[in-house]
């Protein structure tokens, strides 16, 4: 696949930026490492919003955390990069209440981008409860929307485990029924995604492999890619890497985000990695597939 042609220059760039490590769930398939640091999330604050001011264009900053709901300032930073004329976007296990998603979807100012809603099953008893929740914010998302913008987005994603497998049917259509797009992620260990079985890899085939790209492992080494250029990963210290495999191996280091010396890669250059274990710069067309 060296011989791949590189997808055109994407117009917005994507940041998935981890705001914090800390997290009200511990599920026992989380990769997580959890350290709650408040004081520190809440000063840096100022400091990232003026790193995300010196980005060139507008951006789809991608709030993850831990959980970033438990983020000190979670409101202000949202608001702060709004205002910066950037779009959100985020990923929760969506047990804020409802009055604190209002509090987030305000502060965007019509601005969301998507609202990855995460589906943990040990922690969430009814999964109909939790698909009318999202379909209400789906709801109130889309009533504040900046028109000249691409609509907001919301979807609902579930790790494969294998308790979560004889189940996928049922909710599925629990979320259709909703009106709620629902995605698959399969369950990885040490890096990588389980063994699973020939008749588990056809059910999440089935469901759309993983988060609906119709594949389980994505097998894209040598492929030129723009992560470094136009997507890059942010931890919660401000460390930058090109993407999320170099995160996981500690290589392809971009910087401290927070230097205003920080630079982005001017083309797309080849993956490195046998596997890519994350879907946002092969969704947002950054890699030919």
């Amino acid at each position: 696949m060296n011989a791949a042609i590189a997808t055109q220059r994407p117009e917005e760039g994507v940041v998935s930026w981890n705001v914090n490590t800390a997290c009200n769930y511990r599920c026992s398939y989380c990769t997580q490492r959890f350290k709650d640091d408040r004081g520190r999330w809440a000063r840096d604050t100022p400091r990232f919003l003026a790193a995300f001011a010196r980005l060139p264009g507008r951006w789809e900053i991608k709030l993850s955390g831990g959980e970033p709901f438990v983020h000190p300032t979670l409101v202000e930073l949202t608001a702060g990069l709004a205002g910066l004329g950037h779009r959100v976007s985020i990923v929760t296990n969506l047990s804020a209440s409802r009055d604190r998603l209002l509090s987030f979807a305000d502060a965007a100012a019509g601005r969301v981008a998507v609202f990855s809603c995460s589906l943990h099953l040990e922690y969430v008893d009814d999964p109909a409860a939790f698909a009318e929740k999202a379909a209400w914010l789906q709801g109130e998302l889309s009533g504040r929307a900046d028109r000249s913008l691409p609509a907001p987005h919301v979807n609902v994603t579930t790790v494969g485990t294998r308790a979560t497998l004889p189940r996928l049917d049922a909710l599925a259509g629990t979320f259709r029924e909703a009106g709620v797009t629902f995605k698959v992620q399969p369950e990885k260990q040490d890096r990588d995604v389980i063994a699973y079985q020939i008749d588990e890899r056809a059910l999440l085939l089935r469901h759309g492999g993983h988060n609906h790209t119709g594949e389980i492992e994505h097998r894209y080494e040598g492929r030129p890619c723009w992560s470094g250029a136009r997507y890059f990963i942010l931890d919660d210290l401000g460390e930058a890497f090109r993407c999320y495999p170099a995160r996981r191996f500690r290589v392809e280091r971009m910087g401290s985000f927070l230097d205003p010396a920080f630079r982005l890669d001017d083309a797309p250059r080849p993956c490195r990695y046998a596997t890519c274990n994350c879907t946002v710069p092969i969704e947002r067309g950054m890699m030919p597939r």
